[in-house]
């Protein structure tokens, strides 16, 4: 579908959206008793239709975030005040202050986000140059005897490379693609097992490059409902509600222990297994991408790879224990949850990468012998690689800064408070981010636009209460974006997985859709909706798995071969 189709068929219907709420709910009484007009969600509902028809992320929140500063400064007319040059000046003001150091004083926590992922992406890039997670996946691959055992490892290989859903996929694919060639795996499947253990595993880890910008959102949620729970914590509490991302984890484990495969990846596998041609005939790769390794010494270069991430998570650990002021059994949940919310979480990441950062360097010096060249070109390499996360960040707070002046999320909750249930919603989160991330190609864009609305719904209709229902949605919006970018064909990471494994992206596309499907569907039934209900997670989880494993038995038995 080109741009005109998708601007004939969203621009109608954002035109009938604005007509209904400026005809059916012109304005509202927040809880505070101020009036709030319907323009209010103009922002985000712009965001979301420019992003559809253009899959042009920075101009769709940037035209969103201008029209929230023009909106908040033109609001005073809906009130029947005068609005002046100098109000403008003032608004302007306000929003730069917003996404740099606060209104509310002087608050360094945005800063600290940018400078660890600053240091985390130098560190990783570094780290991969100096060939020391090469090496340790090298060592892995020497345990692939067949097609099963090969398609495991690889598995086993996406899920504990969780620093990055780029870095897993440009390690993984190209290092296992001429394994997985001699014994006869698909490149779809490759293509496969990559992407759906690069983003759901990255998302999931604590320390990855995802992190801080998981608790960048969530940290501005938090203040903006008046939570005293920090990023970092909620990050902590929506974990067992991530059901797709740990039910798709189990599902490729299990899909790759059992060697059975369904619909086209079937097709695909049958046609690798008895003719040998791994890729279909019109097949059109678009290329093999390596990292830029150094392989000089395997047994010494583990080591530049073992020591900063080592340190990296000792530091992490150890920082947010004796910042949080620790007391009790470390390896009691309640003493970390406590220590979590007390400690100043995103100063300890930022620390904990710059040290990690210095020991990759000193590591690639010593055990891979590189040259201070070589290492400028990773860190350069490194640097450049957190323009388009920083970029989506800074628009995130300022997609937030709008709702947030405009009072947006109070408007949207007035409306759905009385008409949505809670018992729903979770699962209406999950549907709606999956479908803003399909059509835009991007799950951290997604989150950018779903978290600062659809939490403070949530919040609402918890009772203004930091309840299940907002904590759900929190796992709810993530997990919907990288599900909704799984089945993509437009998504960065779709589209790289593909390329790493020298596969054809639309075949990756058809082949994976039925895949991500499956668990979505396993996700909604087993996981969302009864969380929702009071289930908990672990059950969810655990039926789910389940539902996954009485799949794969009733292929065995109905495809016997």
């Amino acid at each position: 579908m080109n741009h005109k189709q998708k601007a004939l068929i969203c621009v109608p219907i954002f035109i009938v959206i604005c007509f209904v709420l400026m005809g059916l709910f012109p304005n509202i009484i927040s809880d505070d008793g101020d009036l709030v007009w319907w323009v209010s969600v103009l922002p985000p509902l712009i965001a979301i239709t420019l992003a559809i028809i253009t899959t042009r992320l920075f101009l769709s929140l940037g035209v969103a975030v201008g029209s929230g500063l023009l909106l908040s400064w033109i609001y005073p007319v809906l009130e029947k005040q005068d609005i002046t040059l100098k109000s403008l000046g003032f608004e302007v003001v306000w929003f730069v202050r917003a996404v740099t150091v606060s209104n509310d004083g002087i608050d360094l926590f945005n800063f600290w986000v940018i400078l660890f992922v600053l240091f985390m992406m130098s560190m990783i890039s570094v780290v991969i140059a100096s060939g020391g997670i090469a090496s340790v996946i090298t060592i892995l691959s020497h345990l692939a005897k067949g097609p099963r055992t090969t398609q495991v490892i690889t598995a086993v290989m996406g899920t504990i490379i969780f620093i990055g859903d780029y870095s897993n996929a440009m390690l993984v694919g190209p290092t296992m693609r001429p394994i997985t060639d001699k014994y006869k795996v698909s490149r779809e499947k490759l293509a496969y097992i990559v992407d759906s253990t690069s983003a759901p595993i990255a998302g999931l880890a604590f320390v990855s490059t995802w992190i801080g910008y998981e608790v960048g959102l969530f940290n501005a949620v938090a203040e903006n409902i008046g939570l005293n729970s920090d990023g970092y914590s909620m990050f902590f509490d929506a974990l067992p509600f991530r059901f797709y991302c740990i039910l798709t984890i189990i599902f490729v484990l299990i899909n790759t222990i059992s060697g059975r495969d369904y619909g086209m990846m079937r097709s695909a596998q049958n046609r690798a297994r008895d003719t040998g041609n791994v890729s279909e005939p019109d097949a059109k790769v678009m290329g093999g991408i390596s990292s830029d390794i150094n392989t000089l010494n395997t047994n010494t270069q583990i080591l530049s790879a073992v020591i900063p991430l080592t340190l990296l998570f000792s530091m992490i650990l150890g920082g947010l224990w004796i910042d949080g002021n620790g007391s009790g059994s470390v390896f009691s949940l309640t003493s970390w949850r406590n220590a979590l919310s007390d400690a100043n979480n995103v100063k300890v990441l930022a620390s904990s990468a710059i040290t990690s950062f210095v020991a990759a360097i000193l590591c690639g010096l010593v055990f891979s012998k590189m040259s201070l060249p070589q290492i400028s070109k990773a860190v350069k390499e490194g640097l450049s690689g957190t323009l388009l996360p920083i970029a989506i960040i800074l628009c995130a707070w300022g997609i937030k800064a709008s709702c947030d002046r405009l009072s947006t999320d109070a408007y949207i909750a007035s409306l759905l408070s009385d008409v949505v249930s809670p018992l729903w919603f979770p699962a209406l989160v999950f549907v709606v981010a999956s479908l803003t991330s399909f059509a835009t190609g991007t799950s951290w864009g997604t989150m950018a636009i779903l978290i600062p609305t659809a939490i403070p719904v949530a919040y609402v209709l918890d009772g203004n209460m930091y309840g299940i229902t907002t904590i759900i949605c929190l796992g709810a919006v993530l997990d919907g974006a990288i599900f909704g970018d799984h089945c993509s064909p437009i998504s960065d990471t779709t589209i790289l997985s593909a390329i790493v494994s020298s596969c054809d992206p639309m075949h990756h596309v058809r082949t994976q859709m039925p895949y991500a499907l499956t668990v979505a569907v396993i996700a909604l039934i087993c996981g969302y909706l009864p969380a929702a209900l009071g289930l908990p997670s672990w059950i969810g989880i655990l039926i789910g798995t389940g539902g996954i494993i009485l799949l794969y038995v009733g292929l065995s038995r109905l495809r016997p071969d």
